[in-house]
């Protein structure tokens, strides 16, 4: 679609013809399917906050990867990625690096299997990131912008979870097509 050709009366016309009165998106949808597409959109909210502070730009990025240390796919994929870089250079720090065995129990693995980053469990790590991340907040003198900015990306995205229509941009598409049709017809006569 052309978004250069929608005037703010086709716009306001395809909103009139929302149906308004549908419930808002459960919760649980936000919670699941764009976690990380509302993710990324406070981290970059977020960024925007601290241009002119340095310092709470890298506070904010270790914030970003504690909580992303919360995702066992990601806490996975860093401690291989980060295992396999040390190995190329002390093949007997990655040994030690190495997440201890788990105990096997009747020839089946513990169905609950902890999350080991570089040979720690994932809480030691999200505790250090954690209180790095506070201490920099602090030393920046950013914990006001920063809760502005999570109250304003937080807020963005509840909203846009909740309002975000699916058939908005497919009525959009057949109102432009009408209103096409009927141009064309007015103007061949």
């Amino acid at each position: 679609m052309d978004w250069g050709n929608v005037t703010a009366e086709d716009l306001v016309e395809a909103l009139r013809e929302v149906d308004w009165s549908a419930p808002p998106r459960p919760v649980a949808e936000f919670f699941s399917s764009y976690r990380t597409n509302y993710f990324i959109m406070i981290i970059f909210i977020l960024g925007l906050g601290f241009l002119r502070r340095p310092l709470a730009i890298v506070a904010a990025a270790l914030t970003a990867v504690t909580i992303a240390f919360l995702n066992d796919s990601f806490a996975g994929t860093f401690n291989e990625k980060v295992t396999r870089t040390v190995r190329q250079f002390s093949p007997h720090l990655a040994a030690k690096m190495r997440p201890p065995l788990t105990p096997v129990i009747r020839g089946r693995p513990s169905a609950k299997r902890a999350i080991y980053i570089c040979g720690r469990p994932r809480w030691v790590f999200v505790f250090i990131f954690s209180v790095v991340s506070l201490i920099l907040w602090y030393v920046s003198c950013g914990l006001l912008t920063l809760s502005w900015g999570l109250a304003i990306g937080l807020l963005a995205t509840i909203l846009h979870a909740t309002l975000r229509t699916p058939n908005l941009k497919a009525r959009l598409n057949t109102f432009r097509e009408e209103f096409r049709a009927v141009w064309r017809n007015y103007s061949e006569l």
